[in-house]
């Protein structure tokens, strides 16, 4: 217990000297709330929309048995409107759909995210005429609403700023939370997020062009870090979702054991040094973690998602 207590502490003050304004540290199997502050103020979230996006399309797939080795087009609408691409994608280029999902999640490329909302867009239930990126986005709503995302509203598949200050895209760091478990309870979604980085092919003029694109996430693979996403614009500032996981505890009762996974996951808006603080609250989001378990991991539902 001593050393439990010694390490809270120590997390404590190496956290104290943060400047986040908004963010939530919770237990992913629980949806405990270990910490958090300002969890429900709404702000925009930028690139870590792509998260849901990445979710739509995953779920899409699954539903219907489509393959994710088939190809989509990038659309005109995709490169208009001031969308610069990470990666180079041009309109005419023809991507599969699982790369498509890599370079919206790994590249935080937002022409991916378009065109993927495009494609997708077109091929499911659009009861209110919408045109395909805009019938896609209804569907990341639709999510959103069946998670409880009670204070977020998708305006685009990509995160880019909004154009008006009447309606801006908007989340909170508590919704975040909520998508963030639903992403990991997702087949794949976990998998994708964990690369450092993967070779993409870029179908142009009939010609195979292989691409070599990287992670944006800094801290992936260091304290037990596997995913989750960067973000970043002017309006939202620099964001940050980390997930970081540890060896399942195992406990014997009798002839029964029992194994309780551990994983954290942090969200963190608008911070103004986004790896160093996301670091620090991975850190302390274990320290209390273990005074949690040590307390026996005891459930509110006032302090649960």
């Amino acid at each position: 217990m001593k050393k439990i207590i010694t390490t809270t502490l120590l997390a404590a003050c190496l956290w104290s000297s943060q400047a986040a304004e908004n963010y939530i540290i919770i237990d992913n199997q629980t949806g405990t709330i270990l910490d958090s502050k300002n969890k429900a103020a709404k702000v925009q979230i930028a690139s870590l929309t792509k998260i849901a996006t990445a979710l739509v399309a995953l779920d899409w797939a699954d539903l219907t048995k489509s393959d994710l080795a088939a190809l989509a087009e990038v659309p005109a609408g995709a490169v208009s409107a001031g969308m610069v691409s990470a990666i180079g994608l041009q309109q005419g280029d023809s991507v599969s759909l699982r790369d498509l999902i890599y370079c919206a999640l790994l590249a935080s490329d937002n022409v991916a995210a378009h065109t993927l909302a495009n494609h997708i867009g077109a091929r499911v239930a659009n009861p209110e005429g919408l045109n395909p990126a805009n019938n896609f986005v209804a569907h990341m709503n639709a999510l959103a609403r069946t998670l409880f995302m009670k204070r977020t509203l998708f305006l685009n598949p990509s995160g880019m700023d909004h154009r008006t200050d009447i309606t801006a895209p908007h989340s909170t760091a508590e919704d975040l939370a909520r998508l963030v478990r639903h992403a990991y309870n997702s087949a794949g979604f976990a998998f994708y997020v964990s690369q450092k980085s993967r070779e993409i092919h870029i179908f142009r003029g009939g010609i195979d062009t292989p691409i070599q694109i990287h992670n944006t996430n800094e801290l992936l693979g260091k304290d037990g870090i596997d995913g989750v996403k960067t973000g970043r614009t002017r309006r939202a500032g620099d964001c940050l979702i980390l997930s970081s996981l540890r060896a399942p505890e195992s406990q014997r009762e009798g002839e029964t054991v029992f194994i309780t996974p551990r994983r954290i996951n942090v969200v963190l808006l608008d911070s103004p040094n986004r790896f160093s603080e996301g670091q620090a609250l991975v850190a302390h989001g274990w320290a209390l973690y273990e005074a949690w378990a040590a307390a026996g991991r005891p459930i509110k539902k006032s302090t649960s998602l």
